[in-house]
């Protein structure tokens, strides 16, 4: 007898535990609702405002128009371009020009560079900081090379070349 009473109340134990998981289930879902709800009316509410806002710009726009056509109307009487006012061509804007008065200045004249020559470069020629002398004037380091006579390249040569620097480099660091 205890075993079917002891089955019955775990039973029970598991509907009541079910009961209420339904009931925490149901009440989640409840919950979720109404907090859709609540995104939806506060995304409503933005739009809303966004709207009032765009709409007080654009009266306060048309306010301002109103004035400036009554202030353009008052003051400064501005109109816009009708039709006869634009100029067909080249020969009704030429007709508007006038010849000069006696007495106007001259026209501003633009300087023009010359053309160089068919044998001539368009730039200076280049002149040595040191001598002052044209560089085609002076004579091409290859050239002066040529001219010098040529040591025989040789262990000789070669030690002779060397001992000379190395006397140089000598002098130098006796100073």
């Amino acid at each position: 007898m205890n075993f079917t009473r002891d089955r019955v109340r775990s039973i029970g134990w598991a509907f009541v535990l079910t009961v209420c998981a339904a009931m925490v289930l149901a009440l989640t879902f409840r919950v979720n609702a109404v907090k859709s709800e609540v995104r939806l009316a506060e995304r409503r509410i933005v739009s809303l405002k966004l709207e009032k806002q765009f709409l007080e710009t654009e009266f306060q726009t048309r306010a301002n128009q109103h004035q400036l056509t009554a202030l353009n109307a008052i003051e400064f009487g501005y109109e816009a371009p009708r039709a006869a006012q634009y100029i067909e061509g080249e020969r009704q804007l030429a007709a508007l020009g006038q010849p000069r008065a006696p007495g106007a200045p001259e026209p501003i004249r633009f300087a023009r560079a010359e053309q160089p020559r068919e044998n001539e470069s368009g730039f200076p020629a280049m002149v040595s900081p040191l001598t002052g002398q044209a560089l085609a004037a002076e004579p091409a380091h290859e050239e002066a090379e040529a001219e010098k006579p040529r040591e025989a390249v040789s262990a000789e040569g070669l030690a002779a070349r060397l001992a000379r620097l190395e006397a140089a480099a000598g002098n130098s660091s006796d100073e």
